[in-house]
């Protein structure tokens, strides 16, 4: 059996400002947002080429608005993604972090989720 992991919530306290941020800075593609209910908002946001979203909204966590920390996205080039995601307005540091498993580059979002980006360490040959 295959489990895929296609949906992480990131509690936000303001999910307009969320969204704003992860689609028109970060790049996230929005693939849903509705009203459900009085107190339930869902808004569905994908990282381009990503088979996980995250969800943000109203009434559908308890955890702390900012809490998340870990988030990672993967991409093939970390100098590309800093001057992407820095051009677009998104505060990403000094430049990528050099670690034996990878290169990082961190944000938050405005709540202060941390997510960070990797480009992995490929094998040599």
């Amino acid at each position: 059996m295959d489990y895929k992991l296609e949906l992480m919530c990131v509690p936000v306290s303001d999910v307009d400002r969320a969204k704003t941020f992860y689609v028109d800075q970060v790049g996230f593609t929005a693939d849903h947002d509705h009203r459900v209910t009085e107190s339930l908002r869902f808004v569905q946001l994908t990282p381009p080429g990503s088979g996980c979203s995250i969800s943000i909204g109203e009434g559908l966590t308890t955890m702390a608005p900012g809490s998340l920390e870990g988030l990672q996205l993967v991409v093939e080039d970390a100098d590309a993604a800093y001057a992407e995601l820095s051009a677009r307005g998104v505060e990403v540091g000094d430049g990528p972090e050099d670690l034996p498993w990878g290169r990082f580059v961190y944000f938050k979002d405005p709540d202060g989720n941390k997510w960070n980006i990797q480009q992995p360490v490929r094998p040599a040959g």
